[in-house]
């Protein structure tokens, strides 16, 4: 069974990377290489599977969305993602490297019987992201 909770955060980011010039940056990242940055309204999804135990459930959501907040959401929500956030320094905040970052952020802390399985990141209406978990 799976269970996938949603969550919303908003965000700021610039794309640039040092490994390029600012002509290469501007052509790779486009409008998203703005040098003040620019944000998004990021809905979150988080997906836990596993076994449907004697409550009905395969995982409390209480405890699912109280890990979800003070593991992910209160560190990102309204925050600049190139300054803010320890886990992302030396990365391009790209929504790709983001999920990779949230996944290892709300496995550091895992204690949930049910398995994570997907994190799940649209940042806009066009760009959505998935990240399935081992």
């Amino acid at each position: 069974m799976r269970l996938t909770r949603r969550y919303r955060f908003a965000a700021s980011h610039r794309l640039n990377t040092d490994a390029l010039t600012s002509d290469e940056n501007a052509r790779l990242y486009g409008k998203c290489n703005n040098p003040f940055g620019h944000g998004h309204d990021y809905i979150l999804d988080v997906s836990v599977e596993g076994p449907v135990d004697a409550s009905g459930q395969i995982v409390e959501r209480q405890a699912l969305d109280a890990l979800v907040e003070q593991q992910v959401l209160s560190r990102v929500d309204h925050r600049n993602l190139n300054c803010d956030l320890a886990e992302l320094k030396g990365q391009v905040p790209t929504t790709e490297n983001l999920a990779f970052t949230i996944e290892a952020m709300l496995q550091r802390q895992w204690t949930l019987p049910a398995r994570l399985a997907r994190v799940r990141i649209s940042e806009t209406a066009r760009n959505t992201f998935e990240l399935e978990t081992k």
